[in-house]
């Protein structure tokens, strides 16, 4: 983390606040949990980047931060204990009439998906418990993601390998009867494991023969030409 006190106007900041929240901006007046400053900071590093604004009301105003060092502290506890791995990030002071904002810059990463990583206790058992999400941007919403999204963001990270056997020419012949296929339904209907099963169309997806469609947090995959 690059931590920076930027002497200017204030226009920067001004433009950004202008646009409002959206994909790639977001307006916090201030941040108190590491849990939730990290889930917007995976989302902007997992999807396009972004900025986050601290000391900025929902609706634009500048309201600005008393202490920058408290706000540090707890990004610094995000990075250290609520994301895997790490990704690069600016933090910079900018003022507008003697208030200070915190603005958090945020690159889209080479490195994604990034985990969102957060400890629990289980009501039912009371046991301790780590969950590890993915969450991406939505709009001006940051939203967790599915196991076939996680997928091909991870192959994204190696080269294409796509080997055209009676699995992939069996898939594609059913999926010209039928308006799409979920990677359980491929899985069993292949007798392959979860995990080749969605190897193989998240390949498919890469090579351009099939798209991956979804809904909420449910997804099926199809031919490209539907």
């Amino acid at each position: 983390m690059t931590f920076f006190r930027k002497n200017a106007s204030g226009r920067s900041l001004l433009d950004l606040v202008e646009k409002g929240e959206g994909p790639t901006i977001e307006f916090k007046r201030l941040i108190h949990s590491a849990p939730k400053i990290a889930r917007s900071i995976v989302s902007f590093a997992n999807t396009s980047g972004g900025t986050i604004l601290i000391g900025v009301d929902d609706d634009r105003r500048i309201v600005g931060i008393q202490s920058e060092k408290e706000m540090l502290a707890v990004i610094d506890e995000a990075l250290r204990y609520h994301v895997e791995p790490k990704p690069r990030l600016n933090v910079r002071i900018e003022e507008f009439k003697r208030r200070m904002v915190l603005l958090i810059d945020i690159p889209e990463s080479p490195e994604r998906p990034h985990f969102h990583i957060e400890r629990l206790i289980r009501r039912d058992t009371g046991k301790r418990t780590v969950e590890r999400r993915v969450f991406m941007r939505d709009g001006s919403h940051n939203k967790a993601v599915n196991e076939d999204q996680i997928a091909l963001m991870l192959s994204s990270k190696e080269p294409v390998r796509l080997s055209f056997t009676d699995r992939e020419k069996r898939l594609l012949d059913y999926l010209s009867d039928h308006e799409r296929i979920t990677a359980d339904e491929f899985a069993e209907n292949a007798c392959i494991p979860m995990r080749e099963a969605r190897r193989i169309l998240v390949s498919l997806v890469r090579s351009g023969m099939l798209r991956l469609v979804t809904e909420g947090r449910s997804s099926s995959y199809t031919l490209t030409a539907h």
